[in-house]
């Protein structure tokens, strides 16, 4: 379908997501396809020092500031992604799907401010493909125990993580053609499968 696309994983704390984009950017090293791989909040030298501030446990920023914080971030990473667009294959863990999510679906915000942000950020930038992760509140929560250590966004109640997730998937039913669900709660080795499947249709 897509030359080199732009393909981004999205899900809630514990959905697996970060797993399963590491598991495409080893199949895509063996297959000797040129990419990069990128996380939000992070990416860059500068997006790596918010990510910090945002996720420090100590950190007591309120919801407008922790927005702006993760668009911030997401203003370092433009041009690499510009710099990358088009001619490398992208992966993105998490992008701007979260941002709705999150800080719209979750906290509240305006949904049309995070909207012009992000329009003004990503002027000419299309998502060609998103794998949202999908997974049951007790799994998640028995996945957050197996974690060494938790960041200040791993420690939310579980209505704020149900809000998160509802948001994404009405996130999806806008345009479903160009999102896959994966129900993290199923055999993670089959859902390798079933991702790589349709990585392989995408480049």
């Amino acid at each position: 379908m897509y030359k080199k696309p732009l393909i981004v994983f999205e899900g809630i704390e514990g959905s697996g997501k970060s797993h399963h984009i590491n598991n495409v950017a080893n199949y895509l090293t063996k297959k000797n396809k040129n990419f990069i791989q990128i996380r939000e909040p992070g990416g860059n030298k500068n997006s790596e020092k918010i990510r910090k501030l945002i996720l420090d446990n100590k950190s007591t920023f309120n919801k407008n500031t922790d927005l702006l914080l993760y668009l911030s971030a997401r203003s370092e990473n433009i041009d690499l992604i510009k710099k990358n667009y088009g001619k490398k294959i992208i992966l993105m863990d998490r992008f701007v799907d979260s941002t709705f999510a999150y800080q719209h679906y979750g906290m509240g915000i305006n949904m049309n401010f995070i909207k012009s942000i992000n329009n003004f950020l990503l002027e000419g930038i299309d998502i060609d493909f998103t794998f949202l992760n999908l997974v049951t509140p007790i799994n998640m929560k028995q996945r957050l125990l197996k974690r060494k250590k938790l960041n200040r966004y791993d420690r939310f109640n579980a209505i704020f993580y149900k809000k998160v997730q509802a948001g994404f998937i009405k996130i999806l039913k806008k345009n479903p053609k160009k999102y896959l669900k994966i129900d993290s709660n199923q055999n993670i080795y089959n859902n390798q499968n079933i991702i790589l499947n349709k990585i392989k249709e995408l480049i």
